[in-house]
């Protein structure tokens, strides 16, 4: 049902969210390949969906291997998206990048139509003038984010962390969160020594004493705190919502609805499975992450799965925007209400 195929795919760096003069994918005769989160193109052994000769249409999609987005990769492990898809005509790509900021960059370059991330990389993706819009929820998850230390570090509360060294993907909803949690103690990122550390980079940095705090997400908090190598200083519970969305490039869906809507209807099957299956969803996707299946199932708990798009949830991307331009991460407004399109969820009901 898979077969390698290639993606060359070309990330310049964390920062660069255009780019230009771009190569075209070949999806034919050579390796997929996995993007780090420094931005260099690492080969392993992803696979992509076979692509037919008899599709009308190819969803070129960026992943990320993160249980953030567990539905979307159930979809992918139990051919939901291959069965979707291909009822409308139309196959996938499957690309896996290591964050936000590095599937902005692939979509600007012109080398995907749809990815899914956290809400601030995809607000900046829309800031910087990418033509792109939400079309769906993908999860949200307070607990899903947090700020580790070390257990035997001297750091106790979020107020500790003014002079420190706090490793973050910047850019990431990791940074957000930071920021939330600092402005509740009277203080702000000037008042940490930030480092801009992808959340692959970000253990190692905490167990050497590179940095005296991490701000990631999971795999990584169920890991290394069930492993007793870091505490929870603080996660998202009460402060941040913490969505993940789907936005796919505005002149892609508006010529093919049809397969937006259908990637939708994946999503709901996967909903639909992990909320009746846990166990069994957790062990078709534990190995894409890293972690046992009795892991995974933990994991899945600090998550609701749903594409639906709620006042709340427009509310929160709303105040993610207001905080992008307060702390001048973005500097052309947003407006939120024409980035969120419902119009393929509402095809759908």
């Amino acid at each position: 049902m898979k077969k390698k195929i290639l993606s060359i795919i070309l990330a310049a760096g964390m920062g660069a969210m255009l780019l230009a003069g771009c190569g075209s994918s070949d999806s034919t005769s050579s390796e997929n390949e996995n993007i780090s989160d420094e931005g260099t193109s690492e080969s392993d052994d992803s696979e992509t969906a076979e692509v037919s000769d008899e599709a009308e249409v190819t969803l070129r999609i960026a992943a990320q291997p993160y249980p953030l987005y567990s539905n979307i990769w159930v979809a992918y492990e139990l051919g939901y998206l291959e069965e979707e898809l291909a009822a409308v005509g139309a196959d996938f790509t499957w690309t896996e990048f290591q964050s936000g900021p590095l599937v902005n960059e692939a979509v600007a370059a012109g080398e995907a139509d749809l990815g899914y991330m956290a809400d601030l990389p995809a607000i900046i993706a829309k800031s910087s003038g990418q033509e792109i819009e939400i079309v769906s929820n993908v999860a949200y998850g307070e607990k899903g984010l947090a700020v580790l230390v070390t257990p035997d570090s001297d750091i106790t509360s979020v107020a500790d962390l003014k002079g420190k060294k706090v490793a973050y993907a910047t850019g990431s909803y990791a940074q957000h969160l930071l920021a939330l949690l600092l402005d509740q103690e009277g203080l702000t990122l000037d008042d940490v020594e930030s480092i801009n550390l992808g959340a692959g980079d970000q253990p190692t940095a905490l167990t050497t004493g590179e940095v005296d705090a991490i701000v990631i997400w999971e795999q990584y908090i169920s890991k290394l705190t069930s492993e007793g190598t870091a505490v929870v200083l603080a996660d998202g519970t009460g402060i941040k919502r913490g969505n993940m969305v789907t936005y796919a490039v505005s002149s892609y869906a508006e010529e093919n609805p049809e397969v937006i809507e259908a990637y939708i209807r994946a999503l709901d099957r996967a909903d639909e499975y992990i909320e009746s299956n846990p166990e069994d969803a957790a062990a078709a996707i534990a190995d894409d992450f890293g972690v046992e299946t009795d892991l995974m199932e933990l994991i899945l708990d600090n998550f609701t799965f749903t594409t639906e798009l709620t006042q709340d949830d427009i509310d929160e991307i709303e105040k993610v925007k207001d905080f992008s331009l307060e702390s001048d991460i973005i500097s052309n407004d947003v407006d939120i209400d024409s980035f969120i399109n419902t119009e393929y969820l509402e095809a759908i009901e």
